[in-house]
This record gives C-alpha cells, structure tokens and sequence, in this order.
C-alpha cells in the first residue's frame, strides 16, 4: 500500500504565477526524496488560481519527512502557502488490488 496526498491549493488573487513558481521549484526535489513514489501538480484551465497535487509515498512517515524537507519549508511554507487564499488536503491509502 501506498499513501496518497491529495490537495487542493486556491491562490489568492493576483498571486497564482508566483504560487506556479514556488511549485515548479518544488517538484524536482520532492521527486527525489527516498520514500516518494510520484508527485505531479496539476493547474485547472478553467481557473488558473486552482492548483492540484497528487502525491503517493511509501508510508505517512515518508509523507512527513516530504512536509519537513528544506524544500519544502523553503518553497511551500515560505513561498507559496502564504500566497494561497485556501490549502485541502486529503489523505488515503492504496488498495490492494
């Protein structure tokens, strides 16, 4: 089984390019953490304030380790989440099938 993130980031008004940018940064490094399986961010074309991530680990603790990564404290919390107006997330894990 995996753990998979689901989030939802709105950017406030005005900010998403900025949001887009602290994401791209993110990608790369977040891609090479040991326990990440995949992460892929996605924009709506509909409303290009509203980015989506979905994310698979090899555990929760994987998961955590990616949210206290420099990167991520560097790119998320530093940048990007303050530029947001709303940030879900949703937790599940992998059925094996």
């Amino acid at each position: 089984m995996a753990y998979v993130v689901s989030a939802k980031w709105t950017a406030k008004e005005g900010e998403a390019q900025r949001v887009e940018e602290a994401i791209r940064k993110l990608v790369e490094p977040s891609r090479r953490e040991p326990g990440n399986l995949f992460y892929q961010p996605h924009r709506d074309p509909g409303n290009p304030n509203l980015f989506y991530f979905y994310e698979q680990y090899e555990d929760e603790e994987a998961y955590e380790a990616h949210v206290n990564s420099e990167h991520f404290q560097k790119y998320g919390f530093g940048e990007a989440i303050p530029l947001l107006e709303s940030r879900e997330r949703e937790f599940y894990e992998t059925m094996d099938v």
